[in-house]
Parts: structure tokens; C-alpha cells; sequence
């Protein structure tokens, strides 16, 4: 569901791009409002996409391009043994704990982004076969990229979640603010 993102101060491009980012995060976020964690790893329709699987993910992978960024490993390398892990909560981990896990990491990749010298600093992308060779980007290229890789699986989440109980992202943003929908 789309909400308004307040336009930024005046030449604040970061805050823009960092409020999108936040604005799609809640889109996950409000996807799992009053559902169980049976409910939130259940998989109501043709793929194999679950809201808790869709977290875990979600807050992986940024965690994961800010280290890049920052040139340091991920806090978890994925390969394909390991994979399948990152859509589906194992062990001991919630909701609960990746939600916690998540604001932690937007609050990483806040102070990242605020802090750079600007937005067209680059970094190297790692030495994997889907990046081109010495392939570079740019802080304003990894913002963009936060904001569509988020964006795409908030919109899986509106999905599943309507699966899950007909919950629309209008029923689940009133219930969010606390105001009547219809």
C-alpha cells in the first residue's frame, strides 16, 4: 500500500531516499499486524513466500548491501547450502526477533547513508558471478536499490496477507492509525 511520504527539506535528497526506504519497511511491518507466527510462516498461495520468510529476508539483504557498502563482510554469507534459509525463520528466531533485528539494521543503514561524504562515493561490488567484474556503485545507487528490493516484497506481503485473512493494506493502515476504513 502506497502512503504518503512527506516531501523532503529542501536538498535533503538523503532523507528523501531514506524516507521511501522506511515507507516500504512499513509496508512489511503492517503486513504482519495481529498475526501469529504460525500465520506470519504460513504460505497461502502459489509460491513459497511466507511474511516471516519475507522479514528474515528483507532485513538480510539490507544488512548485507550496507556492509558492502561499508566493505565489510555480511553479518551472514549465503551460499547454496544455506540459501533456502534466508525466506524462513529456523531455530530460535520470531517475528518478534526479526522485527527487533530489522530496526536495528535501519537504524545501521540510517547512520551509514547520513554519514558519508556524499551520495556519489562508491564501493566495489563483490567478486561474484552475478556482478559485472569490478563493478562499482554508487550510495545513491545502493538507496534506490533499498527502496525497489523492499518495495517488490512489500508488495508479495499485501498478497499474502490477503491470502492469509482478506486483510486489505487500506483495512491494515487504519488499523494501524487507528482510524475506520470504508
Amino acid at each position: 500500500m502506497v502512503t504518503h511520504v512527506p516531501a523532503e527539506a529542501r536538498g535533503d535528497e538523503r532523507g528523501a531516499l531514506l524516507a521511501f526506504i522506511e515507507e516500504q519497511r512499513g509496508g512489511i511491518r503492517r503486513a504482519l499486524l495481529g498475526l501469529t507466527e504460525e500465520q506470519a510462516a504460513s504460505k497461502p498461495s502459489a509460491s513459497d513466500l511466507s511474511l516471516s520468510g519475507l522479514l528474515k529476508h528483507v532485513a538480510e539483504v539490507e544488512q548485507s548491501w550496507i556492509a558492502r557498502a561499508k566493505q565489510e563482510p555480511p553479518a551472514i554469507r549465503r551460499d547454496e547450502s544455506n540459501w533456502h534459509e534466508t525466506f524462513q525463520l529456523v531455530g530460535d528466531e520470531t517475528v518478534e526477533s526479526q522485527l527487533a533485528h530489522w530496526k536495528k539494521v535501519a537504524e545501521e543503514t540510517e547512520a551509514y547513508v547520513r554519514s558519508v561524504p556524499s551520495l556519489d562515493d562508491t564501493f566495489p561490488l563483490p567478486n561474484d558471478p552475478w556482478f559485472p567484474p569490478e563493478g562499482r556503485v554508487s550510495v545513491r545507487w545502493l538507496c534506490l536499490h533499498l527502496i525497489r528490493e523492499t518495495a517488490r516484497h512489500a508488495g508479495h506481503a499485501d498478497i499474502i496477507r490477503e491470502s492469509l485473512d482478506g486483510a486489505t493494506a487500506f483495512e491494515l493502515v487504519a488499523k494501524e492509525q487507528g482510524v475506520g476504513w470504508g
